[in-house]
C-alpha cells in the first residue's frame, strides 16, 4: 500500500466517523433502540468483511485486527437480537393469571 492509498483510506474513515456521529446525534432518544436493533444486517456485513480481511491477511497484526472485528461484530449482532427480543416482549399479551393478580393487587 503506498502513501496515497493510506491517506485516502484514512480520509474515508475520518469522514465516515464524522458523518455517522452527525447522523446519530440527530436521532431522538425514543428511536435509538428500534434503529439499533434493526441494524443487525449491517453488523453481519462487518463480520463477513472481517472474515475476508482475515483470509487476505499475511501478518499477525492483520489476523489480530480481523479477529477483533469479528468478535465485536458478532457481539453487536447478538446484542441487537437480544434488545429486539426484549422490545417485542413488551408488546406480547400477558397470561390471564397475571392480569387477575395485578387487579387484586390494585384493589
Amino acid at each position: 500500500m503506498n502513501d496515497l492509498d493510506l491517506l485516502t483510506a484514512i480520509t474515508v474513515f475520518v469522514l465516515s466517523v464524522l458523518v455517522g456521529v452527525e447522523v446519530i446525534s440527530k436521532v431522538p432518544a425514543t428511536l435509538h433502540t428500534p434503529l439499533m436493533s434493526g441494524s443487525n444486517s449491517v453488523h453481519g456485513i462487518v463480520v463477513i468483511g472481517a472474515m475476508l480481511i482475515a483470509a487476505e491477511s499475511h501478518t499477525w497484526l492483520g489476523y489480530t485486527l480481523a479477529f477483533a472485528a469479528m468478535v465485536f461484530g458478532a457481539m453487536n449482532v447478538v446484542g441487537g437480537y437480544v434488545v429486539t427480543d426484549r422490545m417485542l416482549e413488551m408488546f406480547r399479551a400477558r397470561p390471564a393469571t397475571e392480569k387477575k393478580a395485578e387487579k387484586k393487587a390494585e384493589e
